[in-house]
């Protein structure tokens, strides 16, 4: 996997993979459509995968989201894509993966990244 420098992340309730990464040294940018509240050293963009603005992602490395929907991963694909960037999401573990993406076995669930 490439060296993630600035992963915009969907960040929802759950802040603590963006955390790890900000604590590592990577500079993320976390995306919500509701304003969150983000740990120290993750920047928050308000923005919706479903009708995004470009430039929150432009420069990314990878974008990632946690237990993506089914609904979510076309257009979080979409956005990666555009930003010539990794493309990389977890699900709820029974929601189906609707895009073309290479499973990996992890400990704790299962790592999707999407084909370019």
């Amino acid at each position: 996997m490439a060296l993630l420098i600035n992963i915009p992340t969907c960040i929802g309730a759950r802040p603590a993979v963006a955390a790890a990464l900000a604590g590592r040294g990577r500079t993320v940018t976390a995306t919500d459509v509701h304003e969150r509240v983000v740990p120290d050293g993750v920047q928050f963009v308000r923005d919706d995968v479903t009708d995004p603005d470009p430039a929150v992602y432009r420069g990314a490395d990878a974008v990632y989201a946690l237990n993506c929907p089914p609904e979510l991963q076309r257009p979080l694909s979409a956005v990666a894509r555009a930003a010539a960037a990794d493309c990389l999401f977890t699900t709820l573990g029974t929601d189906p993966v609707v895009v073309d993406a290479v499973p990996e076995t992890l400990p704790d669930g299962t790592l999707f990244e999407t084909k370019a």
